[in-house]
Formats: structure tokens, sequence, C-alpha cells
């Protein structure tokens, strides 16, 4: 599993964001994470994703360290994708960069070979994203950690996007960490509910069955 174990960290300037965590989610697993801003989720995310380093704990997958280097089984989808792609490169390099994604994801996020010529600001909001998502959707991904991946999109391509993504990750058993305000979307596609950073209000009641990929 992706386990973060007594996870500790704060920038310098400030007093701890999280401290003392312990968190995991399971292979095939979807976990939903709500919580308003400025409790963490974000930097627990990219914990979990090896992009920052706690300064207590650790992060494991599989039971190894996540690797210093090379592909991470744990990859980070963020709210704007423009920022994870290379204005200078055309679509098509940054999405075939470093390894072959998944055709069957291709197919299920309808990436149209057109847009592979094109440069980023050329695509809208939810082409792009959709391409963010493609290059991560690769069989070396075990661990798919989505913050606030579709809160910018209208309500027909994030039904597209998270039905592309629940789909892929079922077929693969992939776990995915679903991080958003939307606590009714959260209930409809996570197998269980974390109230790490949920306000006190009643939890979610248990188990629901997802939403039809």
């Amino acid at each position: 599993m992706l386990r973060g174990e007594h996870l500790s960290f704060r920038y310098e300037t400030t007093p701890w964001i999280i401290h003392g965590l312990d968190f995991e989610v399971r292979p095939g697993e979807v976990v939903g994470l709500p919580g308003p801003s400025g409790r963490g989720k974000s930097t627990l995310a990219k914990l979990l994703a090896g992009h920052l380093v706690p300064q207590q704990g650790i992060v494991s997958c599989g039971g190894a360290p996540l690797p210093a280097g090379g592909f991470c089984p744990v990859q980070l989808i963020f709210q704007h994708p423009e920022l994870t792609m290379n204005p200078r490169w055309r679509l098509g390099d940054s999405l075939y960069e470093g390894w072959q994604p998944d055709a069957d994801a291709l197919e299920r996020l309808n990436i149209e070979p057109a847009w592979l010529s094109r440069y980023p600001h050329e695509l809208s909001g939810g082409e792009l994203q959709r391409l963010a998502l493609a290059r991560v959707m690769s069989p070396q991904t075990r661990y798919l950690i989505a913050d606030e991946m579709t809160a910018m999109l209208d309500p027909n391509t994030q039904a597209l996007v998270w039905g592309a993504v629940l789909g892929w990750a079922g077929k693969h058993g992939v776990g995915v960490l679903a991080i958003s305000h939307d606590r009714h979307l959260l209930d409809r596609i996570a197998h269980r509910i974390d109230e790490t950073f949920a306000p006190a209000n009643p939890p979610s009641q248990g188990k629901r069955r997802r939403a039809a990929a």
C-alpha cells in the first residue's frame, strides 16, 4: 500500500502544517479526502507523491521508500494543468516524455490526435487536463493523487475525466486519493472517506457504491 507514517511537515517560518500523521491508501482503493482550504490536504498530497520531504516520518509504496530518481509509482495531478506543461513544447512531446502512455487511458479520455501537434495555450482547460492525466496514467503508476483535479471543469468534462480515471484504476488495481471541497463528488466516487482534514461534521455514511465509469 501507499503509506505515510508519523508524517510531520512545516515550512521554515510556519507552525506544523502536518504533525504526526498516519495515512494510507490500499491498491485499487479510492479514498476521498475532503476539507476546507488551508488544512494541509495539498501538503499531504505532495508528501505522498515525493514532491516534499517530511521533517519527520516516512512515505513508502509497496513497503519501499519512494525512489529518489526516475519514474515515481505515485503520480500527482493538480487543479491547473497548464502549470505542469512546458509552454514551448508541443503536447505530443509532453505526452510521450519518458514513457509510453496507456493506450486504454488515451481512449477513455477521448484524446484527439490533432491535439498532439498543438501547444498548451491552444487547448481548453478541460482538454489540457485530460492530456495531463494521460501522461500519468501509465502502466508503471500504482497510485494516483488527484488534488482538486476537476474543480475548474464543467460537469460534462468532470464526469468524463472521473469515469476514465475510475475505469482505468479499477482495471489495473491503481489506488486513488481524491482531494476535493466537493463532498457530494467524493461520496459518489470513493470507497471510503477520510475525515482527517474535514470540519467537525457528521461523517459520510460508510461505504457508497461508486458511480458507473
